[in-house]
C-alpha cells in the first residue's frame, strides 16, 4: 500500500511538473508570438501562431484532467480508508473499554495478590503471573494502536481536504483553459475559411519558402564537407570515394570531445536562454492544408528581442557563414559533431575560437516585418542531420 501511495504522488508529481511547463510555454507563445511590434501579420504567420498556442492548450487541458483523475483516485482511496480506520477504531475503542471495566473490578493490588495466592502449586502462580503481565502489556498496545489510528485518521483527513481542494482548483483551472481553447478554435476557424478559400496562393507561398528554405540547407551542407575535406587533407587523410558520408579526421583531444557531446545525449542546454518552439525538426504535414507537407533541417524557436544565441557545448569556431538569401550563420565544431545557429544579425565570435558550454556567440536577428525574433538551430554529426530534440534538455 505504501509503495502505490508512493508511486502516486511521484506521477503526481510529474504531471504537475509537466503541467507548469505548459503553462509557462503558453505565457511564452502569447510573449514571444502574440505580443510583438508589428500586427500585421499574414494570414499563414497567424495560423502558425495560434496552431502553436492551441497545441499546448489542448495538452495543458490533458495533463490537468490527468492531474484530476489522478486526485480522485486518491480521494477514493483515502474515503475508503477512512471509512476502515474508522470501523477498525470503533472495533479497538469498544474492546478496549471492556478491558479497562475487566481491569477496575480487579484492579486492587490485593486481587492480585490473592489470585496468585489461591494457585494450586509454583507453575500454576507463574502461569497467573504470566498472564497479568501479558494482559497488561496487551492493554498498552491497544491504547497505542487507538492513539496512532487516531493520528492516521485525523491525518487521513487533512489530506482529504487538501486534495479536494487542489482538486477544485484544478477544474476550475480547466474550465478556463477550455473556454480560452474554444475561442482560439473560432479565431482558427476564420483563418482557416480565409485559407481556403485562397489555398492555392497560400501553398505556392508555402511551397517557395520551402524551396529558399532547401537552398540555405544546401549552402550548410556543402560548408560542412567541404570543412571535413579540408580537415583531412590538413592531416593526411583523404576520403573514399565509395564512402556514404564524410567524417573528420579527429585528434585525441578531438575525440575525447566527441565521446562527451555523445554521452550528453537529451542534457544539453537550450542555445537560447527563454524561447518557445514553434517549428519542429522534420517532414510535417500543414494542418490546414492536407496537400501541403514542409521538411524542416532544425528547430525554429522564437525567443524575445535581442537575445542571444549561445553554445550548447564546449566546442571551436568552425566557421561564421553569411548565407545567400538569408542572415549569418555560426558552426561550432564538437569533435565530430557540429551545432549550427542560423539567422544572427550580431555575432560575438570569430573563426578558430574556443567557446564554452552557454558561453553567447551573437544576438538573433528580429524580422521588422513581423516582429518575431526567431533562431534556426541545427546539429549535425560529420554530414548526417540530427534532430536536435533529441539532444537538447526538454525540447
Amino acid at each position: 500500500m505504501g509503495s502505490l501511495v508512493a508511486a502516486q504522488s511521484d506521477k503526481q508529481k510529474i504531471l504537475e511538473e509537466k503541467r507548469q511547463a505548459l503553462i509557462e510555454e503558453i505565457k511564452q507563445i502569447n510573449t514571444l508570438l502574440f505580443n510583438t511590434k508589428r500586427e500585421e501579420k499574414s494570414v499563414l504567420t497567424q495560423v502558425e501562431d495560434l496552431n502553436s498556442r492551441i497545441y499546448a492548450r489542448q495538452n495543458l487541458i490533458r495533463i490537468t484532467n490527468q492531474q484530476a483523475n489522478l486526485l480522485t483516485r486518491k480521494i477514493n482511496d483515502n474515503l475508503s480508508k477512512i471509512s476502515q480506520l474508522r470501523d477498525e477504531l470503533s472495533e479497538l475503542k469498544e474492546d478496549y473499554a471492556k478491558m479497562i471495566t475487566k481491569s477496575y473490578k480487579s484492579k486492587s493490588q490485593q486481587n492480585r495478590i490473592m489470585f496468585l495466592l489461591s494457585s494450586e502449586n509454583f507453575l500454576q502462580a507463574y502461569k497467573r503471573l504470566q498472564y497479568i503481565n501479558q494482559y497488561t502489556k496487551h492493554r498498552k498496545k491497544q491504547g497505542e494502536s487507538i492513539k496512532k489510528k487516531t493520528i492516521l485518521l485525523q491525518t487521513l483527513n487533512v489530506d482529504l481536504i487538501e486534495q479536494k481542494k487542489i482538486k477544485r482548483v484544478l477544474i476550475e483551472e480547466n474550465k478556463i483553459a477550455k473556454a480560452n481553447l474554444t475561442k482560439e478554435k473560432k479565431d482558427q476557424e476564420i483563418l482557416i475559411a480565409s485559407l481556403k478559400r485562397n489555398e492555392g496562393r497560400f501553398t505556392n507561398q508555402i511551397k517557395t519558402k520551402q524551396r529558399e528554405a532547401n537552398k540555405i540547407d544546401k549552402q550548410i551542407e556543402t560548408l560542412i564537407k567541404e570543412a571535413i575535406a579540408a580537415s583531412n587533407k590538413s592531416k593526411g587523410k583523404e576520403n573514399s570515394a565509395k564512402e556514404s558520408s564524410i567524417t573528420f579526421a579527429l585528434t585525441a583531444e578531438a575525440k575525447v570531445l566527441s565521446t562527451s557531446f555523445t554521452n550528453n545525449k537529451g542534457k544539453l542546454p537550450w542555445p537560447v536562454k527563454n524561447g518557445v518552439v514553434v517549428k519542429q525538426y522534420g517532414k510535417q504535414q500543414h494542418p490546414q492544408l492536407p496537400n501541403v507537407t514542409t521538411f524542416n533541417s532544425g528547430v525554429e524557436i522564437a525567443t524575445e528581442s535581442n537575445a542571444k544565441a549561445r553554445a550548447v557545448f564546449n566546442g571551436v569556431v568552425l566557421e561564421i557563414q553569411q548565407l545567400k538569401g538569408a542572415n549569418k550563420a555560426i558552426y561550432i565544431q564538437h569533435g565530430n559533431y557540429i551545432s549550427i545557429y542560423n539567422n544572427m544579425a550580431k555575432i560575438l565570435v570569430k573563426k578558430g575560437d574556443k567557446v564554452t558550454i552557454k558561453q553567447d556567440l551573437g544576438t538573433v536577428f528580429t524580422n521588422p516585418s513581423t516582429g518575431k525574433t526567431i533562431l534556426k538551430f541545427l546539429i549535425y554529426k560529420n554530414t548526417i542531420r540530427m534532430n536536435p530534440a533529441d539532444w537538447v534538455f526538454k525540447m
